[in-house]
């Protein structure tokens, strides 16, 4: 079974070991085509990082309108593919994005079998030519993928007739991401939040909860448009001393920042036009038998279950008194971390991940 992936996601050096498990399963040639660097709006360029490509060929390739997340396309992956003449052609981006439309046109001109991610977890209506996009990849797919019960329902509603299989995009590395062993008896509650600094995270509402409990310490790493609002808070509620804000790192770091942490927080908000699809920090983090507290945000409960501590977004007062509780309890960060270890190893690693796109792949040749 040839597989070729597109994935613009896959410069992340970690999210490359689910590769690494999928190639290492029976019958599985992978080749996996990526940009060299992805710019992201409102974040900036993260470049390509080469972690874990045993097994499979890692190929790079030109793309135009970099950071244009529905624009941006590949003007040499058709030649790819009539080089690889893949049995697999998996698009590793939403259904009414050029990129999807031009790799599953060459995919279907040289016979692959086709199928395509969607992350979308808010109805809307896509002007022309993106319902033209829509149109043609659920005509053409022969499986399609959802993060959620959400994106599943959309695509239904949209049209989409096919198989489809609700899973994450990634799984976690549970050796990359493992337990740290330490005494913080004596130490300070540090908690923590990782990724962009933009208005929808509610990074704001987490530096607001941090001023009202003093027993915490806060280490907020990313970078985004939020960024100088974020310091002017800190210096106006005058608690500089227990903050820390520091830039992006990259992926390959995350698993010592994580192991650092006392607590995970995920404070999301619900816009008009987004809402939280996953939160893949949130497993990086439980995985590490890092407690996590996350808002009621679209997906954000569904991924913590009963491995976490969940408060209704926007609500500083409950997400104050999470806080409160973690820093005061040390046995309820202990049961929380064992609980979201045990929740990553049963449904979220990146073996078991690989091997629900194998099945998935098989049926699509069957």
């Amino acid at each position: 079974m040839r597989i070729l992936m597109l994935s613009k996601a896959l410069v992340n050096g970690a999210y490359q070991k689910k590769c690494e498990e999928l190639a290492a399963l029976p019958d599985v040639e992978l080749i996996v085509a990526v940009p060299p660097a992805w710019r992201e709006p409102r974040v900036g360029v993260i470049p390509l990082e080469r972690r874990f490509t045993r097994g499979y060929r890692l190929v790079t390739l030109p793309i135009v309108l970099n950071g244009r997340h529905h624009l941006h396309f590949y003007p040499t992956f058709s030649r790819l593919v009539r080089q690889v003449r893949p049995d697999i052609l998996h698009a590793d981006e939403e259904s009414f994005n050029l990129a999807t439309f031009l790799a599953l046109r060459a995919g279907v001109q040289h016979g692959a079998r086709c199928c395509f991610y969607n992350y979308a977890n808010i109805d809307r209506y896509y002007p022309p030519p993106f319902n033209l996009f829509e149109r043609y990849a659920f005509r053409h797919a022969a499986h399609a993928f959802a993060c959620s019960a959400e994106a599943e329902a959309i695509m239904r509603r949209h049209g989409y007739a096919g198989p489809l299989t609700i899973l994450p995009q990634f799984g976690v590395d549970p050796d990359l991401y493992a337990p740290a062993q330490r005494d913080r008896s004596n130490a300070a509650t540090i908690v923590g939040y990782i990724g962009r600094l933009v208005p929808e995270k509610g990074v704001l509402d987490l530096v607001e909860a941090v001023a009202r409990v003093p027993s915490v310490r806060l280490r907020l790493i990313g970078d985004g448009a939020l960024r100088p609002f974020i310091e002017a808070r800190i210096a106006a509620l005058d608690i500089g001393e227990r903050i820390e804000l520091h830039p992006a790192i990259p992926s390959t770091r995350v698993p010592d920042e994580l192991r650092r942490l006392d607590a995970l927080v995920l404070p999301s908000h619900t816009t008009r036009t987004w809402k939280e699809q996953f939160g893949r920090i949130l497993i990086e983090a439980m995985s590490c038998a890092v407690p996590v507290i996350g808002s009621s945000s679209a997906a954000i409960p569904d991924v913590i279950g009963d491995a976490g501590i969940i408060y209704p977004e926007g609500d500083i007062a409950a997400l104050a008194g999470a806080l409160r509780r973690v820093a005061d309890d040390p046995a309820l960060r202990n049961d929380l971390g064992r609980r979201g270890r045990e929740r990553v190893l049963a449904q979220f690693t990146q073996a078991a991940i690989a091997r629900a796109y194998h099945d998935a792949y098989r049926s699509m040749l069957n």
